[in-house]
């Protein structure tokens, strides 16, 4: 395997700062005055990662902390192997063999761009060969089949492991059991923690995801077991696409550092996620099943093509994204699991808020308004709380329930606009009410408010008004919306 790698395996991992792992340069410096994974450290950074406080401990003049890895789960065998390096103290030949270490740069950035245009197998290929029994590609049961497909046709040994949270669907487990039969692999499926289930289910039920979001229960039955299982890695390879979910999958590289999960040997930068199938689009991974008359999820034949838990997954309709099959009561950048949270585009303008893009802190902080025009009418509360209340209204409205603070009516600020416009003199008028702080809970309570932006429409003959039900805000979906309804 290259040099690379054995560096990575054989010397603690210190980022030169945040800002490299950010470009996906990731250094890899050798402690010249410690013992491998001994010591205090002296220093440390916090890293929220899926909505944990974790710590990266970083020596500093001093020994580094090793981050406290999971046991490999079942099919694995044995401890996870975290390789010690050397002995212990800071004289002799030890020290001096690390002080002639030269820093190695992994530069994945510039390997994904050289496999930019790549095919699936190819970069696959790439992947097992660097990676051997050190890497393994996450199966949810889905049309990622071919991910394991490609893997097969490299002739090389691989791995596959599933997160079976306990809430699949009965075809996804026969699925499991017609996949691992066809190739004559075993997969390796880890398991949520009991306890932490129990304590889920029991204050908050069985289905408390349909009314505070899904993060909580995702980051019990999917995030945690994914981290347990990676801790084991040094690579993951994944079937995400940049057409899955064009709100938050659209720049996914080909490779990269892992943004939010450590590998076997611990710290920023110790796991290599590739994505072999980002640029290809999801009829094209279809052409493939069929041609190479790969098994799939008879789950597909029922209308359903993002498959996950069977309370979370829906079948979608014919001109409907496939990602509208997932938490369908949620914002669109609201629809990751917090496996891929890495890649959801503008995270760093997240910090602050939850996984729904409803800020953890009410008041607005002095945010600039947005929808700042004369054709939109800025609702008061009495405003909205009379529309509510009228059961016959002069004329339909179409209003918006929004945030400043919030990056999601932000980004439908221009449409939402526009909208306005063109529906200037048509009888139906435009408004908008502030819903964070203090009128969040009565926007829950009375205005079916779930995550920001909500568009609400109040048909002029009816006294309840219809929520937008699509992630679509474009112009021309809002005005079909509109005028289905008027």
């Amino acid at each position: 395997m290259a040099s690379t790698t054995a560096s990575i395996s054989a010397t603690s991992i210190v980022p030169r700062d945040l800002k490299g792992l950010r470009s996906h340069r990731i250094r890899v410096l050798c402690c010249t005055s410690c013992p491998d994974r001994g010591g205090e450290a002296s220093g440390a950074v916090d890293l929220d990662v899926d909505g944990e406080q974790r710590s990266l401990e970083a020596a500093v003049g001093g020994g580094a902390a090793a981050p406290g890895g999971g046991a490999r789960e079942e099919g694995r065998g044995g401890g996870s192997p975290r390789r010690g390096g050397g002995g212990g103290g800071g004289g002799g030949g030890g020290g001096e063999k690390r002080r002639e270490e030269v820093d190695e740069v992994a530069d994945y950035e510039k390997l994904a761009a050289e496999l930019e245009n790549a095919s699936p197998l190819e970069i696959i290929d790439k992947a097992l060969e660097r990676f051997g029994n050190d890497i393994a590609i996450a199966f949810s049961g889905a049309e990622d089949v071919a991910l394991i497909e490609y893997a097969h046709l490299t002739g090389r040994p691989f791995r596959v492991f599933s997160l079976d949270t306990g809430r699949l669907n009965p075809e996804t487990y026969r699925f499991f059991d017609e996949v691992e039969k066809h190739y004559g692999i075993h997969i390796e499926y880890m398991f949520p923690d009991a306890v932490e289930v129990q304590a889920l289910v029991r204050s908050k039920g069985l289905f408390s995801f349909y009314e505070d979001g899904h993060q909580e229960c995702c980051r019990v039955r999917k995030v945690r077991p994914l981290r347990r299982a990676l801790s084991g890695l040094k690579a993951w390879i994944t079937g995400q696409r940049k057409d899955q979910s064009p709100g938050t999958r659209a720049h996914i590289p080909v490779v990269q550092v892992d943004p939010s999960f450590e590998g076997m040997d611990g710290g920023i930068g110790s796991l290599v996620k590739w994505n072999p199938v980002a640029n290809v689009e999801g009829k094209d991974i279809w052409n493939f099943l069929r041609t190479m008359e790969v098994p799939v999820n008879s789950l597909h034949s029922q209308g359903y093509v993002s498959i996950g838990c069977e309370p979370c997954t829906r079948p979608v309709l014919p001109g409907q994204h496939e990602r509208e099959g997932r938490w369908w009561w949620e914002d669109a950048k609201a629809k990751e699991c917090g496996l891929h949270k890495g890649n959801i585009a503008q995270e760093a303008d997240m910090l602050g808020t939850n996984g729904n893009g409803v800020t953890a802190i009410s008041s607005v902080n002095g945010t600039p308004d947005i929808f700042e025009t004369e054709a939109i009418i800025n609702l008061s509360r009495p405003g909205i709380e009379n529309l509510l209340r009228l059961e016959s209204r002069a004329d339909p409205w179409i209003v918006v329930l929004y945030a400043p603070w919030c990056q999601f009516c932000q980004g439908m600020e221009a449409s939402y606009m526009e909208l306005a416009e063109k529906l200037s003199g048509s009888g139906v008028k435009v408004g908008k009410f502030q819903a964070d702080g203090e009128q969040k809970p009565f926007a829950q309570k009375e205005l079916q408010l779930g995550s920001f932006p909500t568009i609400l429409f109040f048909p002029k003959h009816s006294s309840r008004p219809v929520k937008y039900p699509s992630e679509r805000r474009d112009v021309d979906s809002l005005l079909t919306f509109v005028n289905a309804l008027r």
